[in-house]
């Protein structure tokens, strides 16, 4: 059966869909000598042959799944070009090559998940899933009723309204207050963006929550492999065989 070259390389855990269509683009991936330029491409995996830069792809191999307790100071990313700290650099080299699943700022910390299996990797980031994502985040100030509800409601981001969150009001003061937020979009600096909408700028941000996973005792900077019922809840959750 044929799939699209995308998908088969997401699979393959070589890059997610989106990376892999800025390959194609580039003219980075053959297939069976030929360059591949279609972004529509499909193929035969147990027929063609796929390479990438000249490397050989091949489909099947052991799917990793690694939650990470994120320390501020680390972008989340395989590689920067100037040389600062990546999330890479938490996460041992024998477990092969992972990606992060969605975005959490360099000065936000908190639960990041990594894996190599490319399909439930771009389901769990798509918005057509509504995956939840539960954040701390202490903001200056002492936030109204009408600021919260403006926060539950959606505010508008480059033009564009935000979809309903949840908000709960844990600590305040007039100097900073603690707010637990729960949406299940993922614009860059989404929470960061919401919170100063209504005025309050953010001074800590920890994600607590991801698609069903929490962090429970595991301490920042360390990782813990996914239980394998933790791992069928994420597919079934995002409607994966």
């Amino acid at each position: 059966m044929k799939i699209r070259l995308n998908k088969f390389l997401s699979q393959a855990g070589v890059v997610s869909r989106r990376e892999a269509d800025r390959l194609i683009a580039e003219g980075r991936i053959q297939v069976n000598n030929r360059l591949a330029l279609d972004l529509g491409i499909k193929i035969d995996p147990e027929r063609d042959v796929v390479s990438v830069d000249g490397r050989k792809i091949k489909e099947s191999q052991k799917l990793v799944y690694v939650l990470l307790n994120k320390p501020t100071g680390y972008l989340v990313t395989l590689k920067d070009p100037f040389g600062r700290p990546t999330v890479r650099d938490l996460i041992p080299a024998s477990l092969g090559r992972l990606f992060p699943v969605g975005r959490l700022d360099y000065d936000s910390e908190g639960l990041l998940l990594l894996t190599n299996d490319g399909e439930l990797a771009f389901r769990l980031s798509h918005p057509r899933f509504e995956v939840e994502k539960a954040y701390l985040v202490k903001v200056k100030g002492e936030p109204g009723l009408d600021s919260l509800r403006r926060l539950e409601k959606g505010v508008f981001l480059d033009g564009q309204k935000t979809a309903p969150a949840k908000v709960t009001l844990l600590a305040h003061n007039p100097k900073s207050s603690l707010l637990r937020l729960e949406i299940h979009e993922g614009r860059k600096r989404e929470v960061r963006r919401m919170c100063q909408a209504v005025g309050h700028e953010v001074l800590e941000l920890k994600r607590i929550g991801f698609a069903g996973l929490s962090l429970k005792n595991l301490k920042r900077g360390r990782w813990r492999h996914l239980e394998p019922s933790e791992i069928r809840r994420l597919k079934k959750l995002v409607k994966l065989a």
